[in-house]
């Protein structure tokens, strides 16, 4: 292999990583809705990385978010793209297609809450296309 070729190949391998960037997703709490048979709530902290985003899904569940830190980018299907920044709120139905969610900073992180009321068991995020 050239080293022109070596340089090449280095330089996808480091735009792919950055590019695939994922959220940090953690649970924050579960909870049995025992007055509505078959729901439950689930809470979830997300962290997006500079530049981080999702795949487009939806969630089958009724979604609050609350922005703690950052600013990001939310858009469902029909709806506009809508910029948040911290102490903002946001909230998707459980027919709506999630078709942008991403961190508006390429520098800094965001991080929000979601609060999710959704089928016991059901998964929280379904990939859509």
């Amino acid at each position: 292999m050239t080293f022109t070729k070596l340089i090449l190949a280095l330089a996808c391998l480091m735009s792919g990583t950055l590019v695939a960037q994922e959220a940090k997703v953690t649970e924050l709490m579960s909870k049995d809705l025992t007055s509505f048979p078959g729901k439950e709530g689930l809470m979830i902290a997300v962290e997006y990385p500079p530049g981080g985003k999702d795949p487009i899904h939806r969630h089958n569940a009724y979604g609050f978010i609350y922005v703690l830190e950052g600013s990001i980018v939310m858009q469902v299907k029909g709806g506009k793209e809508t910029t948040l920044i911290a102490g903002q709120t946001f909230y998707e139905g459980p027919d709506d297609v999630h078709v942008v969610g991403r961190n508006a900073s390429r520098n800094k992180p965001a991080k929000f809450v979601a609060f999710f009321v959704k089928d016991k068991g059901a998964p929280v995020l379904v990939p859509t296309k």
